[in-house]
């Protein structure tokens, strides 16, 4: 990007009240067959034109073809059976029924291209694409083949790089493994998950970026987040593997949260995605809180080097809120922009 500050979100937007129920991370579809596919068309164009009106700089598909930025992923691989469920720990915070792996991983087919070029039709603006990342990926699946962690992670690696060499293929600009595990399973992050990730951006002839946070905007996670004390210092334990790492940009989570600041000079040179907007709350941030935020930012983090984003995705907020933060997003970022030109 040549502009200063530019602007993006982490990937899920709201979907609208016709394609899908609203304000849930698993929602159910309101339409089938052909009608279905042609209202996740629609939705694609509603949510680039908001995007777009909000003055977004780098858009996505806002996950609008998808229930689950990892379910929908997964289960158009060979080996995972969706019928076959079993009750398990997701990220150490709540149960859930979820896929069993039962023989072999494969990918039958690309996932989200035809999605992809869709977008890519419709806008010049650079788009960004979100994929799981390994690590989550194996958070919400019940392994009943491999029984190992590290091995299965890099066979979704090599899965992973296949969909993201073909999303580069018909013009995406930044493809993001989603990793909110890597805040979780903090050891095994140095063991194998940043040797997965480098697998899974092996080749990419686009950018490639890494996306940590603590979570959806859900009770679950901000239970949790209370028990994490005055400060929550897991980056500090992975950022030096992941500066090391062939991942382009980090996304990272700070607005509203009890992140020390100091901790993004442990990736000093890294592009970053600086979490300004609170997707926890409905409370809309002005644009000058997001203002303030990226100018401590700017302490750590070069300026052509700080891409203003969210926290985490928006799916489970109201439409209306997640477009006026986007709103606030942008105003906040083009006010530092302004005291950068003067």
């Amino acid at each position: 990007m040549k502009k200063l500050f530019p602007t993006s979100t982490v990937g899920s937007l709201p979907k609208p009240s016709w394609l899908a129920e609203t304000e849930k991370l698993w929602p159910a579809w309101k339409l089938e067959g052909d009608a279905l596919i042609e209202a996740k068309q629609d939705a694609l164009r509603v949510t680039l034109q908001e995007q777009t009106e909000a003055g977004i700089d780098i858009v996505s598909d806002g996950e609008q073809t998808r229930q689950h930025f990892v379910t929908t992923f997964t289960e158009n691989l060979e080996g995972v059976d969706f019928e076959k469920r079993q009750t398990m720990r997701i990220r150490n915070r709540y149960d859930a029924e979820v896929p069993t792996i039962v023989g072999a991983v494969s990918r039958k087919k690309s996932v989200f291209v035809e999605d992809a070029k869709f977008l890519r039709r419709l806008t010049d603006q650079p788009i960004k694409w979100t994929l799981p990342g390994p690590m989550t990926m194996i958070d919400t699946l019940y392994d009943g083949h491999y029984k190992s962690r590290d091995e299965l992670a890099m066979v979704f690696a090599e899965i992973l790089n296949q969909e993201a060499k073909e999303l580069a293929e018909v013009g995406i600009d930044i493809i993001q493994f989603d990793e909110p595990a890597f805040n979780v399973f903090i050891d095994e992050v140095d063991q194998w998950g940043v040797p997965a990730l480098n697998r899974a951006v092996e080749g990419l002839t686009c950018e490639s970026a890494v996306h940590i946070c603590y979570g959806y905007g859900i009770k679950a996670n901000t239970d949790w987040k209370k028990t994490l004390g005055a400060e929550w210092r897991h980056y500090e334990k992975t950022f030096p593997s992941i500066q090391k790492s062939n991942i382009d940009i980090i996304s990272l989570e700070y607005q509203n949260s009890n992140v020390p600041m100091e901790l993004m000079e442990l990736i000093r040179g890294k592009k970053v995605m600086v979490g300004a907007i609170d997707v926890a709350k409905h409370e809309i941030e002005t644009p000058e809180e997001v203002a303030n935020t990226l100018r401590k930012a700017l302490q750590f983090v070069d300026a052509d080097k700080l891409y203003p984003c969210t926290n985490c995705g928006m799916a489970p907020l109201p439409r209306h809120v997640a477009r006026d933060k986007l709103k606030a997003l942008h105003d906040g970022a083009a006010i530092l922009r302004n005291e950068f030109s003067n």
